[in-house]
């Protein structure tokens, strides 16, 4: 029987445990590398969609402003703000004439364009039609909570006349039941006024505004 040298089993451990450090490490530098692979792809891909969508945004603008449409447009979100006036009497929801007008020419051209644009076309997921009013109140003996939910119902019905009126309108129907699909409505009362120098701008905060939701 021969006996191991203490030498020799210190130098077999030393080799075991290097051997396992060496595999660790390796195992960890892989999942760095792979971390920050993963990450960076997909921060590449947010900044190639975001400009993507800021193109498209822009595009609408120009669409808009040569036919000569008045709409104030985000150039990053693409979120487009329709004033109350140009649309509706003083605390009516149903369309006035220039209204109906103004929808008969924003329509066609803003839908159109939608889905005229490549990235759009393939990423649209949602179209919300929102409505906004003032905090202006109500007359009358109303509770707060009342007053906020009558414009939310005012709000609301303004929404539904927009998304109503603009489905007539003569936009390309090949693209009428993936628009159908795509079209909400909401009512948001006067949870969002617009503020300028930190008070409510009465007339900017009544409106409508139509945002896109990309697929993710």
């Amino acid at each position: 029987m021969r006996i191991r040298p203490k030498s020799e089993e210190t130098n077999d451990g030393n080799i075991f445990w290097i051997t396992m450090t060496d595999l660790m490490t390796g195992l960890v530098l892989v999942f760095i590398v792979l971390f920050f692979y993963t990450y960076l792809t997909g921060h590449v891909e947010k900044i190639q969609s975001d400009l993507a969508q800021e193109n498209a945004s822009k595009s609408l603008q120009e669409t808009l402003k040569k036919q000569d449409i008045n709409a104030l447009i985000d150039p990053i979100s693409g979120v487009v703000k329709i004033s109350d006036l140009e649309l509706f009497d003083v605390n009516s929801y149903k369309l006035s004439s220039k209204g109906k007008a103004y929808l008969d020419k924003f329509a066609p051209a803003y839908l159109d364009s939608l889905f005229s644009n490549e990235y759009l076309d393939k990423n649209i997921d949602k179209i919300i039609i929102q409505g906004h009013t003032d905090s202006q109140t109500f007359a009358g003996k109303f509770s707060d909570d009342e007053q906020y939910m009558k414009n939310m119902e005012l709000s609301l019905n303004r929404a539904y006349e927009v998304a109503n009126y603009i489905t007539n309108t003569p936009y390309n129907k090949t693209n009428g039941n993936r628009l159908r699909k795509m079209i909400i409505v909401e009512g948001a009362s006067f949870s969002n006024p617009v503020m300028v120098d930190g008070k409510e701008d009465f007339a900017k905060s009544r409106r409508v505004e139509l945002k896109l939701v990309m697929k993710k």
